[in-house]
């Protein structure tokens, strides 16, 4: 969007979100590089199946980051875009046999469909106001994939989804990682360039006094309602790809403790860094792994002291207590 005229110029677009800070373009291709070779070893010393997981909850993460920590909307109800996409997808893949990067593609815009009139709603209210609208209408999402059980399957779901790529042979975890990973590198940058482009700042702007963006003529619905598109595209991608994954799809993708892990992970990794949320979508999905794995069943009770802790020790997040530190120490 193409801001008004008279008004005053955004921060420019390589500034950082929190404080204005620039961040030296060296430095921002090299943490580039490292996360790509980090992503093209994941399967190698994790379970393929678990670096799957982390890369669709990273997508999870980096859309809710994207509403709570560039434009001050905190949802509760990003399982609604997640699961409806993974519906959409496993749906789309049964019963057409389309390549699963199309069918991704279709599950997010069915998200995005969904968007449109939650977020025309939603985005008049703010504070818990916004919280309780999106709740309610993943709520009333959840009700419906239950009781559409011609459609949805109900409490089965759908089971056996395809991985259809042109013939290509992806039963194995560990290439279906590889053909998925431009998936999710494509919707990490998608956010990235929104961020750190004109419209971002306007989004910061927006977050930070809405009466003033306002008053300097910027339609702050129409940003916000934007804002709220994209991120349910993004965790669309997400939950399409953990749909194809898993081969797999459950009520529990529209359940609202799938909203509030999203939540734990931003803030656990640092709110309003984007990288936060991938380390912090890493963390908490290998930690759950290991304490599975290990046989423990009160998982939520570990991930929920470790959120306290965090909470209390971190305030930034991880992500962010870090880049506090060094911007301190430089």
């Amino acid at each position: 969007m193409r801001a008004p005229a008279g008004a005053a110029a955004p921060v420019p677009a390589d500034a950082s979100a929190r404080g204005g800070t620039i961040v030296p373009r060296w430095l921002r291709w090299s943490l580039a590089g490292a996360a790509l070779l980090v992503a093209l070893w994941l399967p190698n010393g994790l379970y393929p199946t678990v670096a799957v997981d982390i890369a669709c909850w990273a997508l999870f993460a980096v859309a809710v980051d994207l509403l709570l920590g560039y434009t001050g909307l905190m949802s509760f109800g990003h399982a609604a875009f997640w699961g409806t996409s993974a519906y959409a997808t496993g749906l789309a893949a049964i019963n057409w046999g389309l390549p699963f990067p199309v069918a991704v593609l279709l599950g997010a815009l069915a998200a995005v469909v969904l968007a449109i009139p939650v977020g025309y709603l939603a985005v008049k209210r703010v504070g818990i106001y916004f919280a309780m609208v999106t709740l309610a209408f993943a709520q009333m999402v959840y009700y419906i994939a239950n009781q559409w059980r011609s459609v949805t399957q109900g409490e089965n779901g759908l089971q056996r989804v395809p991985r259809e790529l042109f013939g290509l042979d992806l039963t194995d975890e560990y290439y279906f990682y590889y053909a998925a990973l431009p998936i999710v590198a494509g919707g990490l940058f998608l956010v990235w360039r929104a961020v750190h482009s004109p419209f971002g700042r306007v989004l910061v702007a927006i977050r930070d006094n809405p009466a003033r963006a306002r008053a300097l003529g910027y339609p702050v619905h129409r940003y916000k309602l934007a804002a709220f598109l994209l991120s349910a595209f993004t965790a669309g991608l997400g939950g399409g790809l953990f749909a194809i994954g898993h081969r797999f799809v459950s009520l529990d993708v529209l359940h609202w403790t799938t909203s509030g892990k999203a939540v734990i992970i931003v803030v656990l990794g640092g709110i309003g860094t984007l990288w936060g949320p991938v380390v912090g979508a890493a963390g908490v999905t290998r930690l759950e792994d290991w304490l599975s794995f290990a046989g423990f069943e009160q998982i939520g009770l570990v991930t929920g002291a470790i959120f306290v802790l965090a909470v209390l020790i971190f305030r930034r997040g991880l992500w962010g207590t870090v880049t506090h530190w060094l911007r301190r120490r430089g």
